[in-house]
């Protein structure tokens, strides 16, 4: 077998393979035969058709399944022999295919680029040091009766934090456009939910009242069709409620298990469930900074064939996530918006693939009990959560992923110049948070 491999990048590669005659010819051989052997043709006895007949009417068929074969086995050979790792799949092209002559293809793949950077030594990273105050316990307290406030219908003006129900119709150059109309829509004034100019204007509303507003959609609003645009919205008040929120009394402690309803002792809960929050919020944002600070160190091409995977897996969560939330939504995605994310996600994958190769880790298998033990105690049922978890390989290896990448931010840090930074648990939790986000409605007044 001859081999020849062309550099064409950085990571590029163009590799002509050639398979002598006697071995194409022999693969081929070998598959008439065995046709030859379990055909059955009219007028003759199973496996007694003349292999000329066999070969006048099947010939062409075996070539091809003849080449396809020795490609693929003479790929993964020449592969080896010429220590090249693809980073996705080939281009085939068969360039000489042809009985009693070499056959000959020539492969076009990506290899995995060098990663120049594994470390982030002498890098400054800002870690916050953060301690759950008093105060902090209180607004936990005070957000949980907001959540569990029961509503009393008014008769009176909107104000901030009331409870509206509403009809609205937007138009956008006197159009109608796709999730600008809603009847008995449910929002809370104040709560993010809404776009703020929408939001602004229920204040001061009555009951059966009209108001028009105009709002102008970000320009990286979700929904491309009306980024950048400005909608005029049409707002009928229906309903109007205001919040009575539970007293932080004995009963309201025994409904979160504090069996003797000692408010002490759900303040205790409070905080060590703040700890753990804290905890995980941390170890997410050390993870973050440290992915955030290798990426800056490093630039390289990547395999576009994997751009181009994680780009579709990306689009398939937005279409199953549109589906799940509205059949009506599942327009086709704007691939090219996804492929800035997708090409930071795969180079992410490339440098922590690399930096775990360097460093010799592998997932701690106490650390992975652990974590489970850990989700698992969030769950009425521990041991049903840890069953399930094991029963499928798949979850698993998320988990042995997640505490693999966090070994991998451990053993960075111990690198980088690391500033401690003391910061008040809000400010900390708040970071970056975009109100709304999380409970964002289904209609494009909303966030």
């Amino acid at each position: 077998m001859q081999i020849s491999v062309e550099t064409t990048g950085s990571i590029g590669r163009r590799m002509t393979v050639s398979v002598p005659a006697d071995e194409f010819e022999r693969e081929i051989s070998t598959r008439l035969t065995r046709l030859t052997r379990n055909l059955k043709l009219p007028g003759f006895r199973p496996g007694k058709v003349p292999l000329r007949l066999v070969e006048a009417r099947y010939g062409g068929q075996v070539v091809q399944e003849a080449a396809g074969e020795l490609i693929q086995s003479s790929y993964r050979d020449a592969l080896g022999q010429q220590g090249l790792t693809p980073a996705g799949g080939p281009a085939i092209e068969p360039t000489a295919l042809e009985r009693g002559k070499d056959l000959e293809y020539v492969a076009t793949f990506d290899v995995f680029p060098e990663i120049p950077c594994t470390d982030i030594k002498g890098k400054r990273l800002e870690k916050p040091q953060v301690e759950i105050a008093d105060d902090d316990i209180e607004r936990t307290i005070d957000s949980v009766r907001r959540q569990r406030a029961t509503w009393e219908p008014v008769e009176r003006a909107v104000r901030n934090e009331d409870r509206v129900v509403i009809d609205f119709v937007g138009t956008i150059d006197g159009e109608p456009f796709e999730g600008g109309k809603a009847d008995g829509y449910t929002a809370v004034v104040g709560s993010g939910a809404l776009l703020e100019d929408f939001d602004k204007s229920l204040v001061g509303a009555e009951v059966d009242g009209q108001r028009n507003v105009e709002v102008t959609f970000p320009d990286d609003y979700a929904n491309e069709a009306v980024a950048g645009k400005t909608a005029v919205f049409e707002i009928t008040v229906r309903e109007v409620a205001e919040p009575r929120l539970p007293e932080v009394d004995a009963e309201f402690a025994k409904a979160f298990g504090i069996e003797d309803g000692s408010l002490d002792s759900l303040r205790d809960e409070v905080r060590e469930n703040l700890q753990r929050e804290l905890k995980d919020r941390m170890r997410r944002y050390l993870h973050d900074e440290v992915m955030r600070l290798l990426q800056e160190a490093n630039e390289f091409d990547l395999p576009q064939q994997m751009v181009d995977e994680e780009t579709e897996r990306m689009a398939g969560e937005i279409r199953a996530l549109r589906g799940a939330r509205n059949a009506a939504s599942q327009s086709d995605v704007d691939k090219t918006a996804l492929e800035p994310e997708a090409r930071r996600r795969v180079a992410l994958g490339l440098i922590l693939r690399e930096v775990i190769r360097v460093n010799a880790l592998t997932a701690d298998a106490a650390r992975v009990k652990a974590r489970l033990e850990e989700m698992a105690s969030s769950y009425e049922n521990p041991e049903a959560f840890l069953q399930w978890y094991h029963s499928d390989q798949g979850r698993m290896m998320q988990v042995q992923s997640a505490v693999l990448e966090d070994q991998v931010v451990e053993r960075l840090l111990e690198d980088a110049d690391v500033v401690d930074k003391p910061m008040a648990f809000a400010q900390f939790v708040n970071r970056g948070a975009v109100p709304g986000a999380e409970d964002a409605p289904e209609t494009e007044a909303s966030q």
